[in-house]
């Protein structure tokens, strides 16, 4: 059986979809796990067995390049001698400087490298390591800042989902219910934006209608002071930070505001949930918006830079939305449009073609 090493860490976005990857493809080759102390938030240890490599961030702070550096190119060497032990056949890397040694290292021992890109722009590692990748997978086939040259590299696959999303989608309704739910995923990068203004757009809303929210707060002292705010507004709600089971209660809600990670968004749009997209605007080449951009052009989502975030006027937006459900359904008609060959088999059936034929 051939050995495939999945290689992820940094944020959710990374790590989710390399586990669903790992679990469409356990039962036809042997698989291991890499990642870094980051990923470690978002891996449950009886599910996943892993090794940690942990590897430095070379521009994290200037004055530590050269100490980094050096770790940088030790964590080459133990990842050359890693994949030489495990005599691994395949490596998946998901992007972010995580897999960049490894990468590398396959290089050296003739090992084919396979990228997975899951944002509708190249990520800076996938750029660089793209020369000498066999395969990128990608959700689409217009990637930005992708190289021309490399272009026949793309393999195409519906976005990534995690198994359980598949078994846990119902019927979705086609109307808003007197109280309305909605989703707040405020991501783990510049979640402050999100702790303060969405916090504040969610009670001015609830003087208009009545609403439900479950809101994703990172910072305890955050938490406390929303909870507050809350429960003073006498407004139902429920706080996490992150919950891997968060797909159970996605067929319950009528709406999501949300950063624009790529796995977030995905799996919105796979619940046919419209959503207002507020992309965190010092993302890697601005990647979230360009996510978003996707669904909006689409006919998907409503995409708000957050430099142009003004409460009153979403509050009045979010306000329409409810009351003039026309825009509202069709949103959600044309997300059912673009996730109705999202399947388990379907990915399944990409993923094991790709490596079947290497």
């Amino acid at each position: 059986m051939k050995k495939i090493l999945i290689v992820t860490g940094g944020t959710g976005g990374h790590v989710i979809p390399a586990l669903s990857i790992f679990d469409h493809l356990k039962k036809n080759y042997d698989i291991k796990l890499v990642t870094d102390k980051r990923g470690l938030n978002y891996i449950n240890k009886n599910d996943y067995q892993y090794d940690l490599i942990d590897v430095p961030n070379l521009f994290s702070k200037f004055y530590l390049f050269p100490i980094n550096l050096i770790k940088f190119i030790i964590s080459i060497f133990k990842s050359y001698f890693f994949l030489k032990k495990k005599n691994i056949n395949f490596i998946i890397s998901s992007g972010g400087y995580m897999g960049i040694p490894l990468c590398i290292a396959s290089k050296f021992l003739n090992i084919d490298i396979f990228l997975f890109e899951p944002n509708i722009v190249l990520g800076r590692a996938n750029k660089f390591m793209i020369s000498i990748a066999r395969k990128i997978i990608c959700y689409d086939k217009d990637i930005k800042l992708f190289p021309n040259k490399f272009s026949n590299k793309i393999y195409l696959i519906p976005p990534i989902l995690r198994k359980d999303i598949y078994f846990h989608k119902e019927k979705e309704s086609k109307e808003i219910k007197n109280i309305k739910k909605i989703l707040v995923l405020g991501g783990s990068q510049g979640a402050k934006f999100f702790d303060n203004n969405i916090t504040e757009l969610i009670l001015k809303i609830s003087k208009e209608n009545n609403i439900e929210i479950n809101q994703q707060v990172f910072d305890k002292q955050q938490k406390y002071i929303i909870e507050q705010k809350y429960r003073n507004a006498e407004i139902k709600f429920s706080l996490f930070d992150f919950k891997q089971k968060l797909f159970n209660d996605l067929n319950n809600y009528d709406l999501a505001i949300t950063r624009s990670g790529a796995s977030a968004i995905a799996e919105l749009a796979f619940y046919n949930i419209p959503f207002i997209a507020i992309p965190f605007p010092h993302s890697k080449d601005d990647h979230q918006y360009f996510n978003a951009k996707y669904y909006e052009d689409r006919g998907g989502c409503w995409l708000i830079k957050q430099d142009d975030f003004d409460v009153n006027k979403i509050s009045n937006l979010i306000i329409q939305i409810f009351e003039k459900k026309m825009e509202y359904l069709e949103k959600k008609h044309n997300l059912m449009k673009l996730s109705n060959q999202n399947t388990w088999n379907n990915v399944n059936k990409k993923l094991l073609e790709l490596f079947d034929e290497n």
